[in-house]
């Protein structure tokens, strides 16, 4: 586990299962002390998850509650503690269970299986002629796990008792990077498109596995087309398809069906007859945006990882993960600082001369968050925070505008994709290449933020002067968040991607998908949308660090870091576990059956033999040689013909409610229309409705947790271009009218 005391004397009880069990994780690898009701678990999740923790007896439930800080429960679960959420006024409490306590749907049974299922996740992710998939190890809990880490921070932030109502299914739809809201303005249902994103090819075999490599268009890729036509040409491969092509102005929309194919073929000739580790070893030579699609073995060897220290020693494991962030101050690593205020709790109240988050106020109130970045992994980090309260501005240039601007036929304003991740912020544009343009951005750093985030390569902000190390030169106490797709030191640090390449190196793409085809998805590429909740859980542990200490930090996440420790006991385990579709190694019928309409499905599981006799009963399945779950696994595929054939006649909403009476999980496989339409999510008010100034009215979503004592939403849609530059200069920085009209004359507002 990482030694770090940014939550150095909160005292977390962990009564949950998986996900809450790994947030109280995650609590503790970033300082806080962690307690857990006894006794010691041998198992390999148990080892892993409970790593550093205190296990104690459960006969001191009654004496923790009453000390506690922070507790974190799931009520659903039937392995969970139970406890009277009275026993503990004092503390944040939170609960996370699948559909969230509140709704039509809050006392249905569900599990990873059951939780994609109805996220609309799942219905994208696979082949268009197979069952709807998801990854092999549960993407649920990795989402949830962090997300509730940082439910559990932000509720501390407001400075007083909260108890946190986290829905797993709400927390997931965020990797969907806001296409179920999209279906107000645009009815897409979404659909799997196997190894490939959208229209082109993300997915390639090789020599001896699989490698992540996209065709798609746009400024960031053009140097990588670049490569791989220079690549395929020295290797004597004929293509004119890629030799005769103006990479500057592809776009891979635009081109027909024969020329995609022609553009595939002569890659996919030369992606066949190389090894993984050769092409990745030539893609960080280059700067080629193309990963291999790893498993535990290429994740263990793996140079950066083992750079940073992302394995080391535990217990009898030599190669344990041990930590998904790296934090230090201007002098050095952070070390435990006695807090200004105790005890932790009343501690976590901004400090003096700042705003506190009051009752009718987001629990971030009064937290000011600059943000530089672009795409997926950095907005989303700080969606959170303005959801909850915080002002944030996201900085950006005409020149360079965050790349989801250009995902639109109708011009910057009216990208559906970046509307949706970005709601709640003031917009700015300033010219960085103009040194007034870095002075502005420097005096808003110095006299208004309390944070600043980025996501860039790690060469980028150095090059403008805007690196934590000259930020804090002048603001020591500065809070500053990097979160590139590798980290900011290491071998490999520049190697550039995206999330296709963040899902390959992390073991996701490895995990998904069925044993004789390529590997898949998840959809959305899943590290945009999990490594942001990392992102988010760390800077809130910082900037509670900060209010009780005074002194900044910087933290160094690496998107890929964050997904891999997430999945870390599947890379201790031994055989390794591929992608078997939907199936599971302790459950049988466990996957996506068919039912009655076009590509509908319902997710079955049926966990222990009770529930088989109940599932049997209703299908009409009286064999007493598969009354056992080892014998249902045995003849796993008889078993699930036969729910299939029961299912196939029935609507999937049906079957759901009728075995969900009976206590069987039993969920229908939603598409985003579905989603958009869920009465749960309707109870919840899960979509919010504003309007936007170019593409009008939308609905936006909010993130997976609501708070007890302190409100959440959006207080307005993403902005447009530049849409709050001359609001911010005059009131933030006190910029005359004057002042404002020559800098946008000579162009350091673009």
């Amino acid at each position: 586990m990482s030694e770090n005391a940014l939550l150095s004397g909160l005292l977390v009880l962990d009564l949950a299962q998986e996900p809450g069990r790994t947030a109280a994780r995650i609590l503790g690898d970033l300082g806080a002390t962690v307690v857990r009701l006894g006794p010691p678990d041998p198992s390999l999740r148990g080892q892993v998850w409970d790593a550093g923790k205190e296990i104690v007896e459960p006969g001191r439930l009654d004496e923790l509650l009453t000390s506690a800080d922070v507790v974190i429960a799931t009520p659903s679960s039937p392995e969970g503690v139970v406890a009277d959420r009275g026993g503990a006024p004092q503390a944040v409490w939170v609960d996370v269970t699948p559909f969230g306590l509140s709704g039509p749907k809050a006392g249905w049974r569900a599990t990873d299986l059951g939780v994609m299922a109805s996220s609309g996740n799942m219905f994208a992710t696979g082949d268009p002629d197979r069952a709807p998939v998801r990854p092999a190890e549960p993407a649920s809990y990795s989402h949830g796990a962090a997300e509730t880490a940082l439910a559990t921070m932000t509720a501390l932030a407001s400075g007083q008792p909260q108890h946190v109502d986290l829905s797993l299914q709400e927390t997931v739809l965020v990797a969907n990077m806001g296409a179920a809201g999209r279906f107000a303005r645009l009815p897409d249902r979404g659909r799997r498109a196997g190894a490939n994103i959208g229209r082109t090819r993300e997915i390639w075999p090789c020599a001896d596995g699989f490698v992540s490599f996209g065709l798609r268009g746009g400024k960031a890729r053009i140097p990588t087309l670049q490569t791989i036509t220079r690549l395929v040409g020295e290797a004597g491969i004929e293509a004119p398809a890629l030799t005769e092509r103006d990479w500057t102005t592809y776009n891979h929309n635009k081109v027909s069906d024969e020329e995609l194919r022609a553009i595939e073929e002569p890659i996919a000739e030369y992606f066949s007859t190389r090894r993984m580790a050769d092409l990745y070893a030539i893609a960080c030579e280059t700067n080629l945006m193309l990963a291999p699609i790893n498993s535990p073995k290429e994740i263990r060897s793996n140079l950066q990882l083992q750079s940073r220290g992302f394995f080391g020693p535990f217990a009898d494991f030599a190669d344990f993960p041990v930590s998904f962030v790296q934090v230090r101050d201007h002098d050095g690593v952070i070390e435990k600082v006695q807090p200004r205020t105790s005890p932790f709790f009343a501690g976590s109240r901004r400090s003096e001369g700042k705003k506190s988050a009051k009752n009718g106020e987001g629990a971030w109130a009064g937290t000011n968050i600059l943000e530089f970045g672009a795409g997926a992994a950095g907005p989303i980090a700080t969606r959170y925070f303005a959801e909850h309260g915080a002002t944030v501005i996201k900085l950006e240039s005409r020149s360079r505008p965050d790349f989801l601007r250009t995902y639109s036929t109708e011009g910057l304003d009216a990208s559906a994709m970046f509307d949706a991740l970005n709601a709640g912020k003031l917009g700015i544009t300033l010219n960085l290449k103009d040194p007034r343009g870095v002075a502005l951005a420097k005096r808003l750093v110095d006299e208004w933020a309390d944070a600043v985030t980025e996501n860039f390569a790690p060469k980028a902000m150095k090059s403008f002067g805007l690196d934590y190390d000259a930020l804090s030169q002048d603001k020591p106490d500065l809070v500053m968040l990097s979160a590139c797709l590798l980290g900011q030191t290491g071998p490999h640090r520049n190697y550039p991607g995206f999330g296709g390449q963040g899902a390959a190196l992390s073991g996701f793409n490895f995990l998904t998908g069925w044993p004789d085809r390529e590997p898949v998805g998840p959809f959305g590429t899943i590290t945009d949308s999990l490594a942001p909740r990392f992102s988010a859980a760390a800077l809130a542990a910082a900037l509670l660090y900060h209010r009780r200490t005074g002194r900044g930090v910087y933290v160094d996440l690496s998107q890929v870091e964050a997904a891999a420790w997430s999945l870390s006991s599947w890379l201790l385990d031994e055989p390794v576990r591929g992608r078997d579709g939907n199936r599971s190694a302790v459950a049988a019928p466990h996957g996506a059956f068919p039912c009655a309409g076009e590509d509908r499905w319902i997710a079955i599981a049926v966990w222990d033999d009770d529930d088989w006799a109940r599932v049997a009963g209703v299908i009409g399945l009286d064999d007493p040689k598969l009354t056992t779950v080892a014998d249902r696994l045995e003849r796993v595929d008889e078993v699930e013909a036969a729910v299939a054939a029961w299912t196939s006649t029935r609507e999937a909403s049906a079957v759901a409610e009728q075995l969900q009476a009976l206590g069987i999980e039993a969920v229908p496989v939603a598409d985003f229309g579905d989603v958009f339409n869920d009465p749960q999510l309707a109870a919840r008010e899960h979509f919010v409705e504003l309007t936007h100034p170019k593409m009008g009215p939308g609905a936006y979503e909010h993130n997976g947790f609501r708070l007890s004592n302190s409100p959440a939403g959006y207080q307005r849609p993403s902005p447009v271009l530049g849409q709050h530059t001359d609001e911010v200069l005059a009131d933030i920085l006190g910029l005359s009218a004057a002042e404002r009209q020559t800098l946008a004359a000579d162009g350091v507002l673009e």
